[in-house]
């Protein structure tokens, strides 16, 4: 069910400068596959083909493909319901995330978690967590558990700007602190929560600056590039390997669309959607692939296919998979008697 979509380069110092081909072949390719599966689950939601909440990651893509190349497979991520995207760049098949939106039992979750609740714990994707800021105390839950069996995995935990404002972070990042886990806070700061921007809901706008307080390294990038991005991210990754504890990384990016389907996002200006529209990720990677040369039109029209073929797939086995039976409704919800809490 899970395996991971492209090829991932992994040649990379510990803080890379210089990004190659192939890596900019891979960003372009990611968040295309990212974009284009989010406009297809709109598309289905219209057709109500997906019910409930569905909240897209249109705009964010640079976050998911910068993490991704300064990261190992072994490392987890964990996030919020906007759960989608960074699912399927983890490893997660764009399949059974479909599936996952229609409810289907071929889903990630069994079709029992929807569009909030992805889950993919094979390549180490620990959810999709619909209570706003909950995935801060297990992002570093997770990461105990790394320390304590003695490895170099490190765990990226991300948080919208609206849960900045819960009291689960700053407990955690007391004890995160305190014990030095192996814990990368990762701010996918858009700027408005559901709706309200963070100016009129925070006294501190900077939200990097929330590390201060607890002695916590912290950066502030730019989210719409993708190199910023890794670069950010592959710093506080070598600070977690080398046992020196957690780092907050605030990344602004921007969505395009509202908070969730059901948002007209009346709240911005045209203007400003447009003027973020201009500095589009994926308009950034395609530009420097065209002008170093590095593809050719027509390998780019190869990967844009491949991509429309991919999601095309992705619909067609939601479509033509099965509802989970009866007695699914049973299972999962608590652990079998027997089941051993503590594993090797």
């Amino acid at each position: 069910m899970h395996s991971k979509p492209y090829f991932c380069p992994q040649n990379f110092s510990s803080v890379a400068t210089k990004f190659s081909k192939e890596t900019y072949l891979y960003w372009y390719e990611l968040m295309l596959l990212l974009r284009r599966f989010e406009e297809k689950a709109g598309q289905m939601y219209g057709m109500q083909k997906i019910r409930g909440f569905c909240h897209l990651y249109i705009g964010q893509e640079a976050v998911a493909a910068g993490c991704m190349t300064a990261t190992k497979p072994e490392d987890t991520f964990i996030t919020s319901y906007r759960d989608h995207a960074l699912a399927i760049a983890k490893g997660v098949s764009a399949k059974s995330c479909m599936a996952e939106l229609y409810a289907k039992a071929t889903g990630c979750s069994k079709g029992k978690g929807g569009s909030m609740h992805f889950f993919g714990k094979d390549v180490n994707f620990f959810g999709g967590h619909g209570i706003v800021g909950a995935q801060i105390g297990t992002g570093a839950g997770l990461a105990f558990a790394e320390q304590y069996k003695g490895n170099d995995h490190a765990v990226l935990t991300f948080f919208g700007d609206g849960a900045a404002r819960q009291g689960m972070l700053h407990e955690t990042f007391n004890m995160a602190m305190l014990w030095k886990l192996p814990v990368v806070f990762i701010c996918e700061n858009n700027n408005y929560a559901m709706g309200t921007s963070v100016a009129r809901t925070s006294k501190v706008v900077d939200i990097y600056k929330l590390a201060d307080a607890y002695d916590m390294p912290a950066d502030s990038v730019d989210g719409m590039s993708p190199e910023a991005v890794h670069e950010a991210v592959a710093r506080a990754i070598k600070r977690a390997r080398d046992k020196e504890g957690p780092t907050l990384v605030e990344i602004k990016t921007y969505r395009y669309k509202g908070h969730s389907m059901s948002d007209p996002a009346k709240y911005r200006t045209k203007e400003e959607v447009e003027e973020y529209k201009e500095k589009d990720p994926i308009d950034h990677v395609l530009s420097i692939l065209m002008q170093n040369k590095w593809a050719t039109e027509a390998e780019i029209t190869a990967i844009n296919e491949r991509v429309d073929h991919e999601v095309e797939d992705a619909v067609k086995f939601a479509d033509e998979s099965p509802y989970p039976d009866d007695d699914e409704m049973y299972k999962d919800v608590y652990l079998e008697e027997g089941y051993p809490f503590i594993v090797d």
